[in-house]
């Protein structure tokens, strides 16, 4: 980002590129540094395809929330938030119900710093800064166990971040962790890269990722399936995001590279 950066949280290392920033240059923000565009450019020059994948992830994410909300769900818990923009999850809920509470988690300095700063005057939305990893100091944060009531049903949104998490720190273990703390009629939603049916190039963003302050970790659908174990999934069940319920005029045949779902608890 150019201009005043005196905004730029102490901590951030803005000469490595981050993910998250990076998304939000895919999605046209610009709250992300010179290191991020670089990194991004060059994978988009490998796979130009990435940022409609962006794109269609984040409108999945709208379309999921409305979908619980209308399945009278007013609670939201996003894990790996990211950096604000357009769609905000509260923007999505409070807009089809006021009282709606959102507590949003991220790890990422900037997300935090400009999550808090949107937030400002809404009481029924926090921002916590803590890695969704450590699940019991998620769900004790003030932002969390002081805006949500987990005895009423709760939406966990779980979306283009467990890719984020190698097999050797167990991610199933990880989201199944969250969904027990659920009341019954809460819904989880979920989306994941995968490179299962996409064209080779995106194999080499993959390893471009690993460059990244957090490499990315690809997973076929039978491997998205073991997190689901005991749910009940919500039709059309696993499927590229682009074909989850999509609002009419979306419907769209060319794969994302990110498959997408949610299930009740």
């Amino acid at each position: 980002m150019v201009g005043d950066q005196s905004w730029i949280p102490d901590e951030v290392d803005a000469e490595r590129p981050n993910p998250a920033r990076m998304y939000d240059y895919y999605l046209g923000g610009a709250h992300n540094f010179a290191a991020d565009r670089l990194l991004a450019d060059r994978a988009l020059a490998v796979q130009p395809a990435l940022a409609r994948a962006a794109q269609c992830n984040r409108r999945f994410l709208g379309r999921v929330v409305r979908y619980s909300i209308e399945a009278g769900i007013d609670q939201f818990l996003d894990l790996g938030s990211g950096i604000p923009t357009a769609g905000n999850v509260h923007q999505v809920a409070q807009q089809h119900n006021p009282s709606a509470r959102v507590a949003y988690v991220d790890n990422e300095s900037v997300a935090v710093a400009h999550s808090a700063e949107l937030l400002t005057g809404n009481s029924n939305a926090s921002i916590t800064q803590a890695d969704l990893r450590d699940v019991d100091a998620v769900l004790n944060a003030p932002g969390v166990a002081g805006l949500l009531d987990f005895e009423r049903p709760v939406a966990l949104l779980t979306v283009a971040v467990m890719h984020f998490l190698p097999d050797s720190q167990a991610p199933w273990d990880v989201f199944n962790r969250y969904c027990d703390v659920l009341a019954p009629g809460s819904t989880v939603a979920f989306s994941h890269c995968s490179l299962e049916g996409m064209p080779s190039e995106w194999n080499e963003v993959t390893e471009l990722y690993k460059s990244s302050t957090t490499p990315v970790y690809p997973r076929n659908k039978a491997e998205l399936e073991r997190f689901f174990v005991g749910m009940t999934m919500v039709e059309p069940g696993i499927v590229d995001a682009v074909a989850w319920r999509p609002d009419d005029g979306e419907q769209e045949t060319e794969r994302s590279g990110f498959y997408a779902t949610a299930a009740q608890v």
